[in-house]
């Protein structure tokens, strides 16, 4: 795969746009292997021509400061970082030349690469997913969106390698090769300080099914309505699967009673024991189940690994008890929708701590959810929590400067044996540096004296 990989950088005009976690780890892959090919690292951030390492290097070429996409047009191969936005850049002219590691990698072995995308949960059922996986078949590799790039783990790897590859929508914008097995859990609005706009946020989506062949398979949770319909619009050549909770005509995957079905095969008892709790956990293990089916996989263990599996960090995170109240912290709830599956799920939210910031979404749907919900108290943080709240119909609506005070005001106010729910319905962005940074000091707040 390396070999391949580096085949394809050989003799192009090389430039990495962004110098994140993934723009370092690509400059290191192709100095560990190509070290005297000219590269260029575009990005804004120009302390970089600080760096010792990079000034060591005299076949890199540095670019930044605020015109640093001026550039682009210079080059035929672009490996982009996620994280990098070309909302206001027009592409059309480059867009073929616009790459990233994953791209890289699907171009040399889409077959092995398992893709999964949402809007939310793709990172639980990723790792879920991985965790079947690795308990019949060590030889799988969890990458993209959840924090590792691809190419730095390439040299632990054969051509057997199975990859689970968290794909969110940076990573699938520009993607002209989709992976052998897609899935689609669901879409909602978001991202629009990246996409621009609704729609073109769930094209690119649905870019995981896009370039898909008849010999590949599309996985998508039907109960999402948005999801459903637009699918239903467009014509792809994969073979398709279908998720859902609510219908069992012509569904591959169904509930049926507290059974969950395919092909006519008990696969799972919703009532059995699991760590992941809410009805939208419950249809990410039905992925996973059927992801089990069609890799062959033993579906006893499978119902093992789902019995044992516990709910990644600071998604439904059950943080701890004090003074007879529990605290939970939901800081990857960045959108309404999430919310309120949080709410639906844990059932007895006394004190919902929510805000963040305002990407210029729609909170009608959770203004609406909050005032007829059996919440009790609702502490409003900046920026959207101050809007919502306004709006909000509600005698125990309190508004709050920060984290810090919004946790000092709910150990007042809840109730014992309830549950504060911190579930912002909004990114951390404009407190935080992210929703992990949140999430910790959330849980340094709560067992402060």
């Amino acid at each position: 795969m390396i070999e391949q990989i580096l085949e394809k950088l050989k003799n192009k005009k090389i430039a990495i746009l962004g110098f994140g976690c993934e723009g370092q780890s690509t400059y290191q892959f192709i100095r560990e292997h190509l070290k005297e090919i000219p590269l260029t690292i575009l990005d804004q951030n120009k302390e970089l021509a600080k760096r010792e390492d990079l000034k060591r290097d005299p076949n890199l070429t540095l670019i930044t400061g605020d015109s640093y996409l001026d550039a682009l047009k210079e080059f035929n191969c672009i490996i982009k970082t996620p994280g990098i936005t070309l909302k206001d850049y027009d592409t059309e002219n480059i867009k073929e030349f616009i790459t990233s590691q994953l791209e890289l990698l699907l171009e040399v072995k889409k077959e092995n690469i398992i893709g999964i995308t949402g809007t939310k949960g793709k990172s639980t059922t990723s790792t879920l997913i991985y965790e079947i996986i690795k308990a019949q078949n060590p030889n799988v590799k969890l990458i993209g969106n959840i924090g590792i790039p691809p190419l730095s783990i390439l040299n632990t790897c054969d051509e057997k390698t199975i990859f689970v590859a968290e794909m969110s929508s940076h990573q699938l914008e520009f993607l002209k090769v989709s992976p052998r097995i897609g899935i689609v859990l669901n879409l909602f609005e978001d991202h629009l300080d990246h996409a621009g706009s609704v729609s073109h946020y769930h094209d690119i989506k649905l870019n995981m099914f896009q370039n898909q062949t008849e010999e590949d398979i599309m996985i998508y949770c039907q109960d999402n309505e948005t999801l459903d319909t637009l699918i239903k619009q467009r014509t792809y050549e994969s073979k398709s699967y279908t998720v859902s909770l609510l219908n069992n005509q012509n569904v591959d995957v169904y509930r049926e009673g507290d059974q969950i079905i395919f092909n006519q095969k008990i696969l799972y008892n919703q009532n059995n024991k699991r760590n992941l709790i809410g009805k939208h956990n419950l249809e990410n293990i039905m992925v996973a189940l059927l992801m089990s089916e069609i890799l062959n996989l033993d579906l006893k263990t499978t119902q093992e690994t789902i019995t044992n599996f516990k709910p990644l960090a600071y998604r439904l995170e059950k943080v701890g008890e004090v003074n007879n109240i529990t605290y939970y912290v939901d800081t990857l709830a960045t959108i309404p929708a999430a919310t309120i599956e949080a709410i639906n799920s844990l059932s007895n939210v006394n004190t919902l701590i929510f805000g963040g910031l305002d990407r210029g979404i729609s909170y009608k749907e959770l203004i609406e959810y909050l005032q007829q919900s059996s919440v009790e108290h609702f502490i409003c943080m900046p920026m959207t929590g101050h809007e919502i709240g306004k709006q909000l119909n509600k005698d125990k609506t309190f508004f709050v400067n920060n984290l810090e005070e919004a946790v000092t005001m709910a150990k007042k106010i809840t109730q014992e044996h309830t549950i504060c729910l911190l579930s912002p319905a909004a990114p951390s962005y404009n407190e935080f540096k992210n929703y992990q940074e949140k999430g910790d000091k959330y849980k340094e707040f709560v067992f402060e004296k």
